[in-house]
Parts: structure tokens; C-alpha cells; sequence
């Protein structure tokens, strides 16, 4: 019973940290209001369960790296508030993981979507 108790507050722990991402990084805020609409425009759309499925995963990649940066940032923050050549590579190379993963989301998202929206839009 006890093993069940530490893996549910684990899970607390877990979404304590999510939500904190989401209620004071403003990339996060953007984050997941793109994947709203990614996923609405899906639905509208009504896109194949791979393509919908490929969505969410690249989602959930850009979304888990944005976690990971907020943590490499409060831990840098934690250690040094003084500016420290290293402190900056880390923190820039967290962004920078985020950013090819959010670009690569973008090209998925072009690719699935792109040709349906194009066709509602412009062959009515």
C-alpha cells in the first residue's frame, strides 16, 4: 500500500511542477495555447488517429522540454544569481532544445494541417 501512496504523490509532485510552469513562464503559457488550437483545428479538421497521434507526441516533446528548461533555469538561478559564463550555456542550451523541438512541431504541424486547411480554405 505504501508503494502506492509514493507513486501517487508522485504524480502530485509532477503536476505541482507543471502547473507552476504554466502559471509563471510565459513560454509555457504560449506553448499550450497553440497546442489548444493545434488540437481543435485537428478535430475540425478531422485528421487521420497517425496524423492526430504525431501531433500530440511532437506536443508533448516541446512541452516536456519546456519543463526541462524551466528546471535548468531555477536550478542555474539557485546556484548563481551573478552572471557566470557557464550559467549562461546552460540556460541557452536548454532554450536551445526547446527551439529545435518547437520548430520541428511547426514543420509536423505545416505538414499534417497545411494541405486540409488549404483545401477548406481555398476550394470552396
Amino acid at each position: 500500500m505504501k508503494e502506492w501512496l509514493r507513486l501517487w504523490r508522485s504524480f502530485g509532485y509532477a503536476i505541482q511542477g507543471i502547473n507552476h510552469a504554466v502559471r509563471t513562464q510565459r513560454n509555457m503559457q504560449i506553448h499550450v495555447a497553440v497546442a489548444l488550437g493545434v488540437v481543435i483545428v485537428s478535430i475540425w479538421l478531422q485528421v487521420t488517429r497517425l496524423e492526430f497521434s504525431l501531433l500530440l507526441l511532437v506536443i508533448a516533446v516541446v512541452w516536456a522540454l519546456e519543463l526541462f528548461n524551466t528546471a535548468v533555469e531555477a536550478v542555474v538561478d539557485l546556484v548563481t544569481e551573478e552572471y557566470h559564463p557557464l550559467a549562461k550555456i546552460a540556460k541557452d542550451v536548454a532554450a536551445g532544445a526547446v527551439f529545435v523541438a518547437a520548430m520541428f512541431a511547426i514543420l509536423i504541424g505545416i505538414l499534417i494541417l497545411g494541405p486540409p486547411l488549404y483545401a477548406y480554405l481555398y476550394t470552396r
